[in-house]
């Protein structure tokens, strides 16, 4: 199997993996805000109150669960769009151009930061809540479930430590992916301009040879001696 096929299809088992990842993302963050009826439990800090033993919760900006839920979104498209494309190119046995291969690179490799900058979010964001939470628990797995707000903020905090943690090894997963799917996409622009410049020497190359043939049945056809002008001396 050629190297753009295995190429190809590694990039269609990727981008398959990718959008899996993508609603690993979505769907638990959608259930997180939800529950919390539309806050973000990320950086969010607080005090325990003596009196009644509840969490006066200090809620930080929802942007950071709107920022992964839009990269969550970017990521599902991005994945639908290029395995659908991808197919498209193998049932046509169609060659994607060049140009087409380097926006690939520029286009996952975008991707990739992007991922990361979701994952770390997710992953700073939640271990500030959970150490805020390990001061009356154990550990934040058990306040999972808990009352711990006050009835009024309507927060159900049933699921949370599950929901944070599918959405944290999507966004990392999701960011490695990405990182895969950059390696392919470089190592198809690669290979492309590889075969590119191939190409362009073995025409090179047979227009030399159809030149030379030219040349030598140019030379043949000139009868022996014609081409010789001998000067004979004169006498003054």
């Amino acid at each position: 199997m050629a190297l753009s096929n295995v190429l190809i299809l590694s990039q269609v088992a990727g981008h398959v993996i990718a959008l899996i990842l993508s609603l690993c993302i979505l769907i638990p963050l959608s259930i997180h805000m939800h529950s919390f009826s539309g806050h973000c439990l990320l950086f969010a800090t607080g005090q325990w109150q003596e009196t009644n033993g509840l969490f006066d919760v200090k809620w930080a900006s929802d942007a950071y669960c709107n920022y992964p839920g839009l990269v969550g979104v970017a990521l599902f498209i991005a994945a639908g769009v290029q395995i659908y494309r991808l197919a498209y190119l193998v049932y046509r046995e169609l060659e994607s151009s060049f140009l087409a291969l380097f926006f690939d690179v520029v286009f996952s490799v975008s991707l990739c930061v992007m991922s990361i900058i979701s994952a770390i979010m997710i992953t700073l964001g939640f271990m500030a809540w959970c150490s805020e939470m390990i001061e009356r628990f154990p550990s934040c797995a058990i306040a999972d479930g808990q009352n711990i707000t006050n009835p009024e903020l309507n927060v159900v905090t049933s699921g949370f430590y599950i929901e944070m943690g599918t959405i944290q090894f999507g966004a990392w997963a999701s960011f490695a992916t990405w990182v895969g799917l950059s390696v392919f996409a470089l190592l198809k622009l690669i290979n492309n301009h590889q075969l590119r410049n191939i190409k362009v020497s073995m025409y090179i190359e047979r227009q030399r040879l159809v030149n030379e043939d030219v040349y030598r049945g140019t030379t043949s056809e000139i009868p022996a001696g014609q081409g010789d002008i001998i000067a004979e001396p004169t006498n003054n």
